[in-house]
C-alpha cells in the first residue's frame, strides 16, 4: 500500500514502515514473512522484532551470511537462507521459494 508506506516514511522513517503495520495491525497466531536479501534491512529486523512481540511466527527469506536479521530470530522462527553474495541469484532463489510456498499454502486450503 504506497500510501501507507509513504505516510510512515514521512512522519517517522523508512526503517518503520512495516513495524508500524505489525504493530496496528498484528496478532498472537499471525505469520510475518520477511524477505531480505542481505539481512541487514534495518526495516526488515524491526518487522521482525514487532512481529516477535506480538507473538507472531516468522519466516525469513534472507541471503549472504543471514546478518542481523537472522541474529533475531528465534526457535519459533524459520529461516530459507541463500548464501550467496550475489542479490540477483539470491532474488531468484526468493522467488522460486515464494512459488512453493504458494503451492504448500494452496494444497493446504484447496486440497
Amino acid at each position: 500500500d504506497t500510501s501507507t508506506i509513504t505516510s510512515i516514511a514521512n512522519d517517522y522513517s523508512f526503517d518503520s514502515i512495516f513495524e508500524k503495520q505489525i504493530r496496528a495491525l498484528g496478532n498472537g497466531g499471525d505469520v510475518l514473512l520477511a524477505i531480505t536479501t542481505s539481512g541487514n534491512s534495518k526495516n526488515i529486523v524491526n518487522a521482525i522484532i514487532a512481529a516477535q512481540e506480538h507473538k507472531m511466527k516468522v519466516i525469513l527469506l534472507n541471503g549472504k551470511d543471514g546478518g542481523k536479521a537472522a541474529l533475531k530470530l528465534t526457535e519459533k522462527d524459520l529461516e530459507l537462507r541463500v548464501p550467496s553474495q550475489s542479490t540477483a541469484r539470491t532474488q531468484e532463489s526468493h522467488i522460486m521459494m515464494l512459488h512453493c510456498i504458494c503451492a504448500i499454502v494452496d494444497r493446504k486450503i484447496y486440497n
